[in-house]
């Protein structure tokens, strides 16, 4: 009997080590990786809209600015297709061109739509914001030195119009707040 219990714990001792074998790790991210992380998700902050609707433009609206920021075209993609969803019949114009972008993957087109979106929009955002603030950029070098504006949650630049290629180029030409 006792052979047989000490065999009894020395099995199950045996199988607790392996099992617990499992590697454990531990990720510790330096300041770089978290300030780049942080770069890497949309802008997202303390604004507040008259209705839902512009709320929830305006979120979908930074997520495809950061996307093209990015040079992410099938995020652009994804994120306005669920934008283009969002509009009523009364904005037909800005939903046509969110279905627009959400049908090409040629980074190019969705940047020159993305701004055409943003003049009609632009107005939008403005009027309807009830609280926090935003901020109206202008790239003069964008579409062959035409230049193009786009808002943004802060002050910072990141330029959806040449990506990586140019993060910096712009500068804020209104601050809206409420």
């Amino acid at each position: 009997m006792k052979s047989l219990f000490k065999t009894t714990i020395i099995a199950l001792m045996f199988i607790s080590m392996i099992g617990c074998k499992e590697k454990q790790t531990v990720e510790i991210n330096t300041p770089e990786e978290v300030k780049k992380e942080r770069k890497e998700t949309a802008d997202i902050a303390d604004q507040h809209f008259i209705d839902g609707m512009t709320g929830k433009v305006w979120h979908n609206y930074l997520e495809i600015k950061m996307a093209l920021t990015l040079s992410d075209a099938d995020q652009v993609q994804q994120t306005a297709k669920v934008m283009a969803e969002t509009f009523s019949q009364e904005r037909a114009e800005m939903k046509s061109l969110a279905q627009q972008m959400s049908e090409t993957d040629d980074i190019e087109v969705q940047r020159e739509l993305f701004a055409k979106f943003t003049e009609k929009a632009g107005p939008m955002f403005e009027d309807a914001l009830s609280g926090g603030t935003i901020y109206k950029k202008f790239c003069p070098m964008a579409f062959d030195n035409k230049g193009a504006y786009w808002y943004a949650s802060i002050e910072e630049i990141s330029n959806p119009y040449f990506g990586e290629k140019m993060p910096k180029c712009g500068s804020v030409e209104k601050t809206i707040s409420k």
